[in-house]
C-alpha cells in the first residue's frame, strides 16, 4: 500500500506577515543585498527583490521573492506565502509587466509573464525539486498557484 504524503504545515497567517516584514528590514538594515542569496546551496532556491509599480497607487512597491533561474531568465511562484488569494505583487505585474529585480549580482530591469501548458509544468517540476511538499502546499489553496517567469529587458 502506498502511503500519500501528510500536507505540511503552514504557519498562521501573522507569523508569515511578521516574517516578511522581519526579512524586508533586515535586508534595509543590510544594504540591500545581505538577505539575498543565489540559487543553489541549501536552500535550492535563491532570494530576490522585486519592485513593481503599484497597479492603483502608481508608486514602487517591493517584495522579497525565492525563485529559480533557466538561461538568462528568472521564474517564481505567485503563492502568497501558501496562503488564499493572489500577491499584490503579481495582480501589479498582470497591470504593468515590467519591473526591477535586484539580485546579489545587482539589478536587472525584467518583464514578466506567466508560464503556461509545458513550459509551466516544467519549471513547477524544477521548483518541486528543491521546495519539498510543493504540491502538497498548492493543494491546500483554491486559489491557482502562477508560475512567473521574469524577463531581461
Amino acid at each position: 500500500m502506498t502511503e500519500t504524503p501528510k500536507a505540511p504545515r503552514v504557519p498562521p497567517r501573522w507569523f508569515v506577515t511578521t516574517a516578511w516584514k522581519v526579512h524586508r528590514g533586515l535586508y534595509r538594515l543590510g544594504g540591500g543585498t545581505r538577505f539575498l542569496w543565489p540559487p543553489g546551496g541549501k536552500r535550492g532556491w535563491g532570494a530576490l527583490r522585486l519592485t513593481t509599480t503599484g497597479r492603483r497607487s502608481g508608486e514602487p512597491r517591493s517584495v522579497i521573492l525565492g525563485y529559480l533561474e533557466e538561461g538568462s531568465s528568472m521564474f517564481t511562484l505567485a503563492m502568497n506565502g501558501w496562503g488564499e488569494g493572489i500577491p499584490a505583487w503579481w495582480l501589479n505585474l498582470q497591470a504593468n509587466p515590467d519591473a526591477h529585480v535586484r539580485t546579489v549580482d545587482g539589478e536587472l530591469p525584467v518583464r514578466a509573464r506567466e508560464a503556461t501548458g509545458e513550459e509551466r509544468d516544467r519549471l513547477w517540476a524544477r521548483f518541486a525539486e528543491v521546495d519539498e511538499g510543493l504540491d502538497q502546499y498548492a493543494e491546500r489553496r483554491r486559489t491557482p498557484t502562477a508560475v512567473v517567469v521574469l524577463e531581461p529587458r
